[in-house]
């Protein structure tokens, strides 16, 4: 397959969807491309029902509905999202910069935006779990529904597992919390909410064993404590391996940018060491830079407008409000 577009988007979270629609504001045309199977990045994969308080104009906007918004503010311009997809090879074309995807898909673009947020990132394996994922153990919860009425435990100790255990306790039958350590990393204030709602959690223990049912779905688990103290087995049909993940930019690393520690140096255009190739979001770096989702979208406008006059030097940097478009 082989698709041209004015500008190919590396990444579909928030800061990426942003750009698509102001690049579709722009008179651009552009397609997204994501290694994650699903629109969000981040917010779709590791906090969907998580809410997000520093988004301008929404006092609280939960994970999922803020994606589902910026899904739907860039549908009129149809963007082309080619999800579960890793861009691969960046090489400079006849007019512009051909990206190669994996498979041996290219993309023709005039210019390369990235936002691809901390990059690629891999969840840290649960040793007990080897062999269960997608078969009982699930690293992100998509989805609380799916675990209405179930057992599930929580294994780890950081804000994402205290997250899944307040969302899942009001809808499953019973949540359990174990974590390796006798203390949190996570903010003392969910863990005072978990603890005030009466979350049992078990400390300084491990998930050793996941068992099989007789029908071979997860049936219960077996919680090791460090001391003296005997295994405990809990009832389970979903284990939430919350232990943080590992990132890196992968093969981006490798497109003769400047890079320091995961983030990619910008200039006040928001272009890069490699011409026609920008970056928005948390991945772009600068002196004094905040990284936060407003900030990213305010980082995606400035990219897309430089972009446009890259493409078209005659267009001005400036387009009007959004308010005055027709």
């Amino acid at each position: 397959m082989e698709r041209s577009v004015d500008v190919l988007i590396v990444g579909a979270g928030p800061t990426g969807l942003f750009a698509a629609y102001y690049a579709g504001f722009r008179g651009l045309s552009m397609a997204v491309v994501d290694s994650l199977p699903e629109t969000g990045g981040q917010v779709t994969a590791m906090y969907p029902e998580k809410m997000i308080y520093d988004v301008g104009g929404f006092p609280a906007v939960r994970g999922r509905d803020l994606i589902k918004g910026l899904v739907e503010q860039a549908a009129p311009w149809e963007p082309g999202y080619l999800l579960g997809r890793k861009a691969e090879h960046l090489r400079d074309g006849p007019d512009g910069l051909d990206v190669l995807l994996d498979g041996g898909d290219v993309v023709h673009a005039g210019a390369v935006l990235i936002t691809a947020g901390i990059g690629e990132f891999t969840p840290r394996p649960l040793p007990a779990g080897d062999g269960w994922l997608g078969r009982g153990m699930v690293h992100f919860v998509p989805s609380l529904d799916v675990h209405a009425g179930q057992d599930v435990v929580v294994v780890g100790g950081g804000d994402s597992a205290f997250d899944w255990v307040l969302a899942l306790e009001p809808i499953a039958s019973s949540v359990t919390l174990v974590h390796r350590r006798a203390k949190f990393r996570a903010a003392e204030s969910i863990v005072r909410e978990a603890r005030q709602r009466g979350i049992r959690m078990i400390t300084d223990a491990e998930v050793t064993e996941m068992r099989a049912g007789a029908d071979g779905a997860l049936c219960e688990v077996l919680v090791t404590p460090k001391g003296t103290e005997e295994p405990a087995v809990l009832p389970a049909q979903t284990v939430v391996a919350a232990l943080g993940f590992t990132a890196d930019l992968g093969p981006i690393e490798n497109w003769g940018l400047e890079i320091d520690r995961r983030a990619i140096n910008v200039d006040s255009t928001m272009a890069t060491a490699r011409r026609r190739v920008y970056a928005a979001g948390d991945v772009a770096a600068y002196p004094g830079k905040v990284k936060l989702i407003a900030t990213g979208f305010g980082e995606a406008a400035t990219a897309v407008n430089n972009i446009a006059v890259a493409l078209n030097p005659e267009a001005h940097l400036f387009p009007g409000h959004s308010s005055n478009a027709e």
